[in-house]
């Protein structure tokens, strides 16, 4: 094939292909001309998650109407006019592609008055190219339309996800900015539904409050000076403010730890460890933190231009910048959190139990029957029946091999672990773990056989979901009713949930509910076919017992019973193991008796 040059029309649309991905990206870029252009009240409406239509409406200082069609122009800025200028950069944009992107995949037009002229420009731009230019009588700012997003373009619009997650992308764009910007009013619509208002008041708390709820904003503690006044410090030093939550606030994925450098939104994987890392002994295993941190550095000492969609950023003395978050967030914990004990554990590998004495066990199995085991009368009830399952839904006690060996139960370690005597050793039981295999064998099994039970609550419990979570659960709907969880939509960012699975009926549905729903957000297309175990999963994880949980000696003994019947007793659905082992002749070696 012969070498070429590409007609204009194609190498446009390929260069925005780099800064334009999906219509949150074009959300992105007109919030950023917005700011820049010093507006204090910011709406934008989208139809169809952005496809059909994304309207931003700013009262900033507007475009001269006479540079309106010039804006349209690849590298056309007014934010910097030399390479040393991205040194000290002060605006969130500066590159000159937003807009010229966007005219190339979409119809664009373009409504703007500059403040102190008489008249401002009405432009549309067609293909990239500009089809009508008009004078224009509106108030001062921008109206910025964009239609028809990469309708052009059908092998970019096939992986475009569906409206209702397309929208919840654009709202965590937006809420990030009222997060970075909270003397800013920033409202969201979509599809005529308003999904997020900010206060503009100034105050990051009321930002807080408005993006996660005031329930979750009242668990956080401010970092530094969050109000953002000027605190003596030299221009050069590493600033570091905003609210982290108490230990005990903490989700199951990193998505809740947002930072801004120079009030810019910003992902980097080193400084989100450096805020885990503030919370070492702090948290459960493999739980993370919640922070809203902002860095505020010398711009010469930070480099924004090294992403295409400006999403990353490289810190000219990035050690000084980890140190400086890591130690600002622990000096924020130590003022306002109790230290907590720190916990230890070991491993070792564990051998099973032999035919014979299994078959001995399934005997008293099947000939006893389950009435002869000891009933668990606390609160995480451990016997069938209790749980909503009646004893059919245990797994088929095998006659195969053994899984794991025949145990008696000693007692319990540190409210977490069942100590238990084997064949030829001692035995640990990790009793959430072990009843998290359980629960979900019977509830597949029951599921499968004749629906699952659930219990409607007395009380519908309305939970606030985050912008994270809200394209998920509500491309979700079906298959958490499917599964027991009776949810509704109830309001913007808001569903109302009537019924759960029987097993979460006890303790807390609502802290059950609200952690299933964040597991959901960290699952990639966690409801795919063949996938519907994820969610099985994840309620059984919660209604699981706790670490921490004194149970009685009939509670331990009918877990083990009930974990000794599962077809996969050595892993709880996670993978984790269930149980660890420690051999007689390695104690007797330990205690010098060989």
């Amino acid at each position: 094939m012969p070498i070429r040059i590409l007609e204009p029309r194609v190498a446009a649309q390929i260069a925005a292909g780099e800064v334009i991905e999906r219509p949150a990206s074009v959300v992105k870029e007109l919030l950023e001309n917005s700011i820049d252009a010093d507006a204090r009240d910011i709406r934008v409406e989208i139809r169809e998650g952005g496809r059909a239509l994304i309207r931003v409406h700013d009262d900033g200082m507007g475009i001269p109407s006479i540079e309106a069609g010039l804006a349209f122009q690849r590298h056309a800025t007014s934010k910097i006019s030399s390479l040393e200028d991205l040194d000290h950069l002060q605006t969130l944009g500066f590159r000159g592609e937003a807009l010229a992107s966007i005219a190339a995949v979409a119809q664009v037009t373009l409504l703007t008055h500059r403040d102190g002229e008489d008249v401002g420009a009405l432009l549309r731009m067609v293909d990239g190219r500009e089809a009508a230019h008009e004078p224009y009588g509106g108030a001062t700012g921008t109206v910025l339309t964009v239609e028809n997003l990469f309708a052009a373009m059908p092998a970019r619009l096939k992986f475009l996800k569906q409206p209702t997650t397309e929208a919840g992308l654009i709202q965590q764009i937006v809420t990030r900015y009222a997060l970075a910007y909270p003397d800013r009013r920033f409202n969201l619509v979509s599809d005529g539904r308003l999904l997020f208002q900010s206060t503009g008041s100034g105050k990051l708390f009321d930002a807080l409050m408005r993006v996660y709820g005031l329930e979750m904003a009242k668990q956080m503690l401010p970092v530094g000076n969050p109000a953002g006044e000027d605190v003596g410090r030299p221009a050069s030093a590493i600033r570091v403010s905003g609210y982290v939550g108490i230990p005990e606030l903490h989700r199951s994925n990193r998505s809740y730890i947002t930072l801004f450098v120079n009030r810019r939104w910003f992902q980097d994987t080193s400084l989100a460890y450096s805020v885990i890392q503030a919370y070492h002994t702090w948290l459960p295993t493999g739980r993370y933190p919640v922070g809203v941190l902002f860095i505020d550095v010398d711009p010469a000492e930070v480099d924004v231009n090294v992403h295409p969609t400006k999403a990353e950023v490289r810190f000219r003395d990035a050690h000084a910048v980890f140190g400086a978050v890591q130690r600002a967030v622990r000096e924020a914990l130590l003022a306002h959190a109790p230290v907590p004990q720190v916990q230890t554990s070991s491993e070792t590998p564990a051998p099973w139990n032999t035919p014979e004495q299994w078959s001995v066990r399934r005997e008293a199995l099947l000939g006893a029957g389950r009435s002869a085991f000891p009933s668990a009368q606390g609160q995480y009830p451990l016997t069938a029946p209790d749980a909503g399952v009646e004893s059919a839904d245990l797994p088929e006690v095998s006659a195969a091999p053994p899984l794991i060996p025949l145990l008696r139960v000693l007692g319990q370690m540190g409210a977490t672990y069942i100590v238990a005597e084997g064949p030829d050793g001692m035995y640990l039981i990790d009793q959430h773990a072990a009843h998290e295999r359980i629960l979900y064998e019977q509830f597949m099994a029951q599921h499968a056989r004749d629906g699952l039970t659930v219990q409607a609550l007395l009380e519908p419990l309305v939970v606030q979901v985050s912008p994270q979570q809200e394209p998920i659960i509500a491309e979700s709907l079906e298959a958490l009713n499917e599964w027991g969880i009776g949810i509704e939509p109830f309001g913007p960012g808001s569903y109302v949930v009537r019924r759960v699975p029987a097993i979460l009926s006890r303790g807390d549905p609502q802290a059950a509910i609200a952690e299933i729903l964040d597991d959901l957000a960290l699952e990639a297309n966690p409801l795919d076919t063949g996938r519907e175990a994820a969610l099985v999963t994840m309620i059984c994880k919660r209604a699981a017992i706790k670490g921490g949980q004194p149970l009685a000696m009939a509670e331990m003994q009918e877990l083990v019973y009930q974990l000794e019947a599962c077809r996969s007793p050595r892993t709880c659905p996670h993978g984790r193991p269930t149980m660890l082992y420690l051999s007689a002749a390695d104690l007797a070696g330990r205690f010098e008796r060989t």
